[in-house]
């Protein structure tokens, strides 16, 4: 396996001040690479939202989301999509890059299966908005993440912490059944996965160093679409459940 972290073999360090003739044109060359890199990862990540949105859609539209709602497949299309994270986390230096993909459409699939029962809560006009205000704040966030010198990584691990401790309290609040408890941690989820999606995009960004000019690149771009994806679909999840008109 090729070390992909050996920055002798990538070039130049990330953030170096270019300096006369060739160093010129190597920073040019590594930030036209970093654009691709970047724009690769937003190009699967939207076109996983938006295969999740129309599969979400269409379960609706055509009755299947009742069938999930009220019977035992259920539990089934709610866990499924832990599945395929969990597979794609530690099988991801086994898989061959194909095999990644094929398991990335599929996770993006079944998330719209799973959230097709969003429609029998909400309406559809408060999915509509909340989507489109998701959109915004993601590509605000984003850029944010993109463009900020600031060092986000301290705010990453405890945002992180924050998911863990979210993930606790909806488990408590299952059996409390509290609609000020939802309430609150819906807004927590949206605070702390607006903050994941500048953090994760910074750290995207300055992975690229690292992993340029290698032969786990093309999975680093899967598993970063990965990363923002699940940022926008639960700021989106936690935002409709704060704001959503329901039915």
């Amino acid at each position: 396996m090729s070390d992909w972290k050996d920055t002798q073999r990538t070039g130049s360090a990330f953030g170096s001040v270019p300096r006369a003739g060739g160093d010129v044109q190597g920073r040019e060359t590594y930030d036209e690479g970093l654009r691709s890199y970047m724009l690769s990862i937003y190009n699967y990540m939207a076109s996983a939202v938006l295969l999740t949105g129309i599969v979400a859609a269409g379960a609706a539209a055509t009755g299947l989301a009742y069938a999930f709602a009220s019977g035992p497949l259920i539990w089934i299309v709610a866990l499924a999509p832990l599945g395929f994270i969990l597979a794609m986390s530690f099988g991801l230096h086994k898989m061959s890059y194909g095999t990644l993909q094929v398991v990335f459409w599929a996770f993006a699939t079944v998330m719209g299966l799973s959230m097709s029962t969003i429609f029998l809560v909400f309406t559809g006009e408060s999915i509509a908005v909340t989507f489109f205000a998701t959109a915004a704040a993601f590509a605000g966030l984003s850029l944010f993440g993109y463009t900020t010198k600031k060092d986000l990584t301290a705010m990453g691990s405890f945002l992180i912490m924050g998911v863990v401790g979210l993930i606790v309290a909806m488990v408590v609040n299952w059996f409390l059944q509290s609609e000020t408890m939802s309430f609150v941690i819906s807004g927590l989820g949206v605070l702390i996965f607006a903050g994941l999606t500048a953090y994760d995009t910074q750290r995207l960004k300055n992975d690229y160093q690292y992993l340029r000019g290698t032969e786990f690149m093309g999975k680093a771009v899967i598993m970063g679409a990965v990363s923002l994806y699940l940022d926008f679909v639960n700021m989106f999840m936690f935002l409709l459940n704060f704001l959503g008109s329901r039915e």
